[in-house]
């Protein structure tokens, strides 16, 4: 599960022509594209969806794109659906899963421009695409390849968010073991914090936030040494201030985790962001007021080292990331 590695996705992209009418080209740490039309932006952002709790599928696949799509300053305004499916299955499961598209459209006053559905051979589970789009002032944009020396890193909600809610919704009764029945019904209620697009297209009027990422796939690992390595800076985390629950360490312990694991599992809804100190203040004001819990865990630095500090002194942070999603919701235990 994952990602190509930053050097294999930039062997894949190598062959596409550069052209001027695209500002943002497809580039290892960029979940959207950006090309000119007219006078504005348009902000492209397209995401699969798969392995995640049925009742939400179709939820899920609008936001997934949604929410990069707000990462870059820009109000998702229209998108396209991609669903495909085994042979086995029936109409009524392609009208159930739309049935959830439209309303997560509706609730974002996105238009479904078009789309494509089909049943084949070699696909053995639902698989959707979303593609949506938006266009944003020039001035507006945000990609997370600016951040500074000196920014403090501001990450919303909590490390492997995306892991503990989905996995309160698909293992019910191992979840209340785990975390307690109440903690587990509170996360289950949580599956629409994993779009971030309200958030995001709030701090995106902040003037000093410098770059906005989600932590998908390979949760905060993935998402810290991408805004590094497209901002061309380093950055230094406190571990004591890492948002990790003791939910998150119940599932570390249960599925014998590592650290580099825990860091790394899959976060969507997270929002990490590079926010200049004199900005710090208002960043959390905007977050509380919407409900947003918000954690700031270090800094960027103009060292390239990327460091964790913890027991009171520093080692590295993991560079590539060991996401355990799958292997956790497809725990049969």
């Amino acid at each position: 599960m994952g990602k190509l590695s930053g050097e294999d996705l930039k062997n894949l992209l190598s062959c596409i022509r550069k052209d001027l009418r695209v500002i943002v080209p497809p580039m290892p740490g960029y979940d959207s594209g950006v090309h000119l039309l007219g006078d504005k932006y348009v902000v492209v952002a397209t995401d699969p969806c798969i392995n995640v709790p049925n009742e939400w599928f179709g939820w899920l696949l609008i936001n997934y794109a949604a929410s990069d799509v707000a990462l870059a300053g820009a109000r998702p305004e229209f998108c396209t659906i991609n669903l495909l499916a085994p042979l086995w299955m029936k109409p009524s499961g392609f009208q159930i899963i739309m049935g959830q598209v439209c309303i997560a459209a509706n609730e974002l006053n996105m238009a479904i421009v078009r789309g494509h559905t089909g049943t084949y051979d070699g696909i053995s589970k639902p698989l959707g695409v979303c593609t949506a789009y938006g266009t944003v002032a020039k001035e507006k944009l945000i990609t997370p390849g600016n951040a500074k020396a000196g920014d403090v890193i501001l990450c919303t909600k909590a490390v492997g968010f995306e892991t503990l809610t989905n996995f309160s919704l698909t293992h019910d009764m191992l979840a209340k073991r785990l975390f307690g029945a109440r903690e587990a019904e509170q996360l289950r209620k949580l599956v629409k914090m994993e779009s971030c697009v309200n958030e995001a297209l709030s701090l995106a009027e902040i003037e000093d936030i410098h770059a906005l990422h989600d932590a998908t796939e390979g949760g905060l690992t993935t998402a810290l040494n991408e805004v590094a390595e497209a901002s061309n800076v380093g950055f230094r985390v406190e571990f004591e201030d890492l948002p990790i629950t003791t939910e998150m360490i119940a599932l570390q312990k249960r599925f014998g985790l590592s650290l580099d694991q825990v860091l790394s599992a899959s976060s969507t809804g997270m929002i990490l962001a590079a926010v200049d100190k004199e900005a710090q203040t208002i960043a959390e004001e905007t977050l509380r007021k919407q409900g947003i819990p918000t954690s700031f865990i270090g800094a960027f630095t103009k060292s390239k080292d990327r460091v964790l500090m913890w027991n009171g002194g520093c080692t590295s942070f993991p560079i590539v990331a060991d996401d355990p999603y799958l292997k956790i919701l497809s725990s049969k235990v």
